[in-house]
């Protein structure tokens, strides 16, 4: 998902994307274990769409408390 989508998508919405987004991940790591993950790169390019939400977060959370 790209930051410019991440950037529309409202407060409550980016909490509930970012919960499933760590399920996910979660289920991505079991995947891998049992060795049912045809693509490991998946594991990658979830947790920089975690670190993506959490940024965009983050800079809002900021920008409330410098108004």
């Amino acid at each position: 998902m790209p930051i410019d989508d991440i950037r529309t998508m409202t407060d409550e919405d980016l909490v509930t994307e970012l919960d499933d987004t760590h399920r996910e991940l979660m289920n991505l790591r079991f995947q891998s274990e049992t060795m049912q993950l045809s693509d490991v790169t998946q594991i990658k390019k979830t947790r920089k769409r975690i670190a993506r939400i959490n940024t965009v977060l983050r800079e809002r959370e900021l920008a409330r408390m410098a108004q």
